[in-house]
C-alpha cells in the first residue's frame, strides 16, 4: 500500500466525518407546537438567593396562575415593565415566577435592589437551555399559566398595558 493510497482514504475518511457533522442541527430553539393547548415543560433550576433546587410543577400547583417572566439584568425592556410586574404582584390568585437568563448573580441581585422584585421565585436558568424549552426566543418573554401547566398567554417582549388587560381578563374570567 502506497503512502498516496494511505492519505487519499484518511481524506475521504476527514470528510465524511465532518460532513456528517456539519449536517447537524446545533442551535437550540424552542418547539413549536401545532397543537391548541400548550403545557409549560416541568424543569428543575437553582433559586436565586437560597440556591434551592426548585421544581417548576411544584410551585406553580400553589396558586391558580402564575406568570412566569425570562429576565435578565442586562436586558433595557425588563426594566421597563418590571414596575408593571409589580403591580400584578398584588393579585391574590397569582405569583409571578421569575426565570433570570444568562445572567450573573451579583448582576441580578442588584438589579432586583435597584427596581423591586416582584418575584416570588426567582429561578436561575445560567446556560438558558431551560428557558428555551420554555418556548422562549429571547428577554423578556412572559407566560401566564394556569395551575395544571397550561399555558393560557405567552407575551413577547416587555409586558405592557395591554397585555395587563389580557392577564387581568383571563384571572377574572
Amino acid at each position: 500500500i502506497t503512502l498516496s493510497f494511505l492519505i487519499l482514504v484518511f481524506l475521504i475518511f476527514c470528510f465524511l466525518v465532518l460532513n456528517e457533522a456539519l449536517k447537524k442541527d446545533k442551535i437550540y430553539s424552542p418547539v413549536i407546537k401545532n397543537n391548541k393547548e400548550s403545557f409549560i415543560p416541568n424543569f428543575l433550576l437553582p433559586e436565586l438567593f437560597s440556591y434551592e433546587d426548585i421544581l417548576l410543577s411544584e410551585i406553580i400547583k400553589q396558586e391558580d396562575y402564575s406568570l412566569v417572566n425570562i429576565w435578565a439584568s442586562w436586558c433595557i425592556p425588563c426594566r421597563e415593565e418590571n414596575d408593571l410586574l409589580k403591580n400584578l404582584s398584588n393579585i391574590n390568585s397569582l405569583q409571578i415566577i421569575g426565570i433570570n437568563y444568562k445572567d450573573k448573580k451579583k448582576n441580578s441581585v442588584k438589579f432586583l435592589k435597584d427596581y423591586g422584585n416582584p418575584f416570588k421565585y426567582n429561578l436561575v436558568d445560567s446556560s438558558g437551555t431551560e428557558s428555551i424549552s420554555l418556548g422562549a426566543y429571547g428577554v423578556p418573554e412572559t407566560f401566564l399559566i394556569n395551575k395544571n401547566r397550561k399555558i393560557l398567554l405567552k407575551i413577547i417582549g416587555p409586558v405592557n398595558n395591554a397585555h395587563i388587560k389580557q392577564i387581568t381578563d383571563i384571572i377574572n374570567g
